[in-house]
């Protein structure tokens, strides 16, 4: 096969000469796709062992690199230059704090801002009230009961349940405690195949339903329904929609899933009410899983937040990432960060929808 010429794909294939000890053969050479290859000696036992000890030293070497580099990865995918810029000190976090628990709506009829959290099965709606409550109480707890895990397609919570914040006086030095001004509800998650309508939702923010109610295709809310509130007031209503989606999902949600919520966003937009997005699981996309003071500067995570911002038809200002709490016993500073920080952004939009529907 080799011995003689023939052409393959466009190269000229030569024939070798059988290799020998003479200088000869040695500088002996043919041509292989316009390159020359000299026949090489045939190599002794000596030769072969002394080429085996000294290759041992830069196969150490190699191995070293190797194991370095899969130690610093992470850091193949991150900017110098972050893009957004946050002071990550335990006194930024103390300012959030501050500013949450002294918050009050900016409308005197309305006694708390009301969130509604919106999203796909286990997006991490319930793990992020349970997460902004982790931080208010200066602990990890589980306040909602969180839902199924990512990739499910149950939903966990099928009542419309509204949680009132409330902080707890051991972080802030005081005794007891306190309620806040805010109240965050959640309801089933989208997709799974029955249980939640766009008429339902809708319904949830314009004030409507009880809380407590439980959702059911087959019943849809209207006026018979137990507890329905016929001429909700600004304070029965929802004053912004945070939707919640699985960062490390995004990319494959289904066109269905897609089209559902560009159709939630443009009915909610008509209603008036503000929307923000709430990114979960960065964790799981932002390669440097133990440092979320890096997040900003991921890559990955950076192309996430614009496939969701397509997804969502929102622009990347009314968006911010969040790694909620799930296996961990103590709260972290830079965890704490994000999570304040989601929670500021809501109550700044809540804050413009009740000036501009003041009653």
């Amino acid at each position: 096969m080799m011995g003689e010429k023939g052409q393959k794909t466009g190269f000229s294939f030569g024939g070798f000469p059988a290799a020998s000890g003479s200088s000869d053969g040695a500088a002996e050479a043919k041509a292989i796709g316009g390159f020359a290859f000299a026949a090489v000696p045939a190599a002794t036992p000596s030769d072969a062992a002394a080429e085996s000890k000294a290759a041992r030293p830069r196969r150490a070497e190699l191995v070293a690199v190797q194991k370095e580099r899969a130690k610093n990865e992470t850091w193949d995918f991150l900017n110098e230059t972050p893009w957004r810029q946050v002071n990550w000190s335990d006194e930024t976090r103390t300012a959030l704090l501050e500013s949450v628990r002294s918050y009050k709506p900016a409308c005197g009829s309305v006694p708390a801002a009301r969130v509604l959290l919106v999203g796909p099965v286990g997006a991490g709606k319930s793990s992020f009230i349970s997460s902004v409550q982790s931080v208010l109480y200066g602990r990890v707890l589980n306040r909602a009961m969180v839902g199924p895990p990512a990739g499910s397609s149950t939903s966990f919570t099928k009542k419309l349940q509204s949680y009132r914040l409330h902080s707890s006086g051991e972080r802030g030095g005081e005794r007891g405690g306190e309620s806040l001004a805010v109240v965050l509800s959640d309801m089933a998650g989208l997709g799974e195949g029955g249980g939640l309508t766009l008429h339902d939702t809708l319904a949830v923010i314009k004030g409507h339903v009880p809380d407590g109610h439980t959702f059911s295709a087959l019943s849809p809310v209207g006026s018979d329904t137990a507890g329905y509130v016929k001429e909700p007031c600004l304070a029965n209503r929802v004053h912004c929609v945070a939707y919640v989606v699985n960062a490390a999902e995004i990319s494959t949600y289904s066109k269905s899933m897609t089209s559902t919520l560009q159709q939630l966003r443009e009915h909610v937009s008509a209603l008036g009410v503000h929307q923000v997005a709430l990114v979960t699981h960065v964790d799981k996309v932002y390669v440097n899983t133990t440092d979320m003071s890096q997040v900003y500067r991921s890559t990955p995570l950076k192309n996430v937040m614009q496939r969701a911002s397509a997804v969502l038809g929102m622009p990347m200002s009314s968006m911010v990432p969040v790694k909620n709490y799930f296996e961990e016993l103590d709260p972290e500073l830079h965890t704490d960060t994000l999570l304040l920080q989601a929670l500021q952004l809501i109550l700044q939009y809540v804050d413009l929808h009740l000036r501009e529907h003041a009653e």
